[in-house]
């Protein structure tokens, strides 16, 4: 039996009805809550869940801002956005904020059903990946792989799970010069325009994080990939 817990913070009565329902079908457990202030109370009283299912407009507290809130929590938690919207803005909000996925009503029951089996394989085998790993030295920096914290100077930065992921692999090859196909694949399973401008966002944010060691660089090189630099 599928045991997975998924949050599911959705206003609308009866798509919420129906969405969780199906789930239910699917062998899923399901906690449904109607505003987001309500699914924060859930997340911060039992945080057991596997995913989140957030709807992006909802009461008291929008889907965005109850994103931030998770993070806080559990920054390994994986989330996806439901929106009836679909404004580019908020895809790109969605994807800076670390969204596994963005789905935009409406859309099959199934494709949803199958989107939450593959992040939640993908999230529970980094997991399981990352506790057999060791403490990396990346420059300056030291990279826990079980904490997902990057140090330097006694300054610690807390990552998401696809940071970590992104980082392992690049420093996998580093030095090398790798296509955006092939980091889209084995990063994010997936290398469609979504997942493309997700990457654009990831990699910003690690040339934030290793900016005070200048022997790093990520490297963008056009129309081929990324190389990411470490001088010995």
């Amino acid at each position: 039996m599928n045991s997975k817990h998924i949050l599911l913070a959705e206003d609308d009565s009866d798509f919420g009805s129906i969405l969780k329902q199906y789930l239910e079908m699917n062998q899923y457990q399901v906690t449904w809550k109607k505003d987001g202030k309500a699914a924060l109370l859930s997340i911060k009283n039992k945080n057991d869940f596997d995913i989140c299912v957030l709807d992006v407009m909802m009461p008291k507290m929008d889907g965005f801002s109850l994103a931030n809130e998770i993070i806080k929590i559990n920054p390994e938690m994986p989330f996806i956005f439901l929106t009836a919207r679909k404004m580019k803005e908020d895809k790109i909000k969605g994807l800076k904020l670390g969204a596994d996925d963005y789905i935009v009503k409406p859309f099959e029951a199934d494709e949803l059903v199958l989107r939450l089996q593959n992040i939640i394989k993908r999230s529970h085998h980094n997991v399981t990946t990352t506790k057999t790993n060791l403490v990396l030295k990346i420059g300056k920096y030291t990279f826990d792989t079980h904490r997902l914290e990057l140090e330097i100077n006694n300054k610690k930065q807390q990552l998401t799970e696809k940071e970590s992921d992104l980082i392992n692999y690049l420093f996998q090859y580093k030095n090398t010069l790798l296509k955006r196909d092939e980091i889209l694949i084995n990063v994010w399973k997936n290398d469609d325009f979504f997942s493309g401008r997700s990457m654009d966002v990831f990699i910003s944010r690690l040339r934030k994080y290793f900016k005070e060691d200048s022997n790093i660089s990520i490297k963008s090189i056009r129309g081929i990939g990324l190389e990411f630099k470490i001088l010995e």
